[in-house]
């Protein structure tokens, strides 16, 4: 299948294909929107079952960096890297490097960062083949952290929205994966009175949030379905899907997975079941705002303000999709696409 046919293409300005056989890399960049600055995106490394499954990752993730960005109010524009490979087996320093080199190859169009399977450590090999890195122990370092707040900020917008409470005191949540980001949600709910569901298929993770935070753990293939007033998807995307939707019981989606709808349709499928979602690309912006800031003159409290606004953000788009009854994953791609397809001055960095 051509590139331009993919029915997840979206006018992405550039797809690189990337080989390097003495490391065993094979990676995919791909650059969505520059209209606002150059693309900034994280690296995922995963173990795709093909080469075309990678493609859709790549081409759905960096088309959802350019409105993440655009909604955070950032002068970046959307771009994402995935590398085939499993993150437990297959990394290697030459691996890296020869990431760095292809990413260093663009010119500075895109700047590469953390994501699921890539840590801290990864993207500091990278950096010693191009510039155009962030996210460094140089910089604001590992961006969980501050997607997790971000999470958590909107939780509480979308509670307060759907609920009308403005405390997740009693509420029940259920959190789909506790790595790094759903391991630090996991501390905020609990620290504020949440009644923790947890699922993973690390029992290493599992065992921790259940001894720090009284978790309750659940299999994988229920969580989603589980009773509970709020559902966090905190791993892969695509669990609001044919199968799961009609089951859920949360009155609300809000977490931090990237492309959770498993298609654009199923926005208005939670809305006509009056379930409230918090749109992936807004809620989970967080990371991205920190790396935002990155620079000499770093400040981690203006930096963790900027992520605290995805709260407002949040309820902005809330109020838009009631007033023109449409779903909240419409009203959000209405509101990016007022900033992203305006001329770039529109936009000014966070530094």
């Amino acid at each position: 299948m051509s590139v331009f046919e993919h029915h997840e293409f979206d006018g992405h300005e550039q797809v690189v294909f990337c080989h390097d056989p003495a490391s065993g890399l094979k990676a995919i960049i791909a650059i969505h929107n520059t209209n606002l600055g150059p693309a900034l995106g994280g690296c995922r490394m995963w173990p795709y079952a093909s080469e075309a499954e990678a493609l859709t990752d790549a081409l759905r993730l960096s088309r959802g960096m350019t409105y993440k960005s655009a909604l955070a109010g950032l002068g970046f524009g959307g771009g994402k890297s995935v590398i085939i490979g499993d993150p437990r087996r297959d990394k290697s320093e030459a691996l890296f490097r020869a990431m760095g080199s292809y990413v260093d190859s663009l010119g500075g169009r895109y700047t590469v960062a953390e994501d699921v399977g890539i840590s801290v450590p990864d993207v500091e090999i990278m950096a010693r083949e191009t510039q155009f890195v962030a996210g460094t122990s140089k910089g604001a370092g590992d961006p969980s952290p501050a997607t997790a707040y971000g999470v958590y900020m909107g939780i509480k917008a979308a509670a307060k929205h759907r609920l009308g409470v403005d405390s997740l005191s009693g509420l029940r949540v259920a959190v789909q994966g506790v790595g790094h980001v759903g391991y630090y949600l996991c501390s905020h709910l609990a620290a504020e009175g949440a009644e923790l569901l947890v699922a993973d298929i690390a029992t290493d993770s599992l065992d921790r949030v259940q001894r720090e935070f009284d978790a309750h753990v659940v299999a994988p293939e229920a969580i989603a379905t589980s009773a509970v007033d709020i559902y966090a998807p905190c791993a892969l995307g695509a669990t609001i899907n044919d199968e799961s939707l009609p089951k859920l019981q949360a009155k609300i989606v809000a977490g931090s997975a990237n492309n959770q709808l498993a298609e654009a349709r199923h926005g208005e499928a939670l809305r006509q079941r009056g379930i409230l979602y918090a749109p992936d690309y807004v809620i989970n912006a967080g990371g991205v705002i920190v790396i935002s800031h990155e620079g000499p003159a770093y400040d981690e409290a203006k930096a963790f303000t900027h992520v605290a606004k995805i709260h407002d953000t949040l309820l902005e788009i809330f109020r838009r999709a009631d007033a023109q009854k449409v779903a909240t994953s419409t009203a959000a791609d209405r509101l990016a696409e007022e900033r992203f397809r305006k001329p770039a001055a529109k936009a000014t960095r966070a530094a």
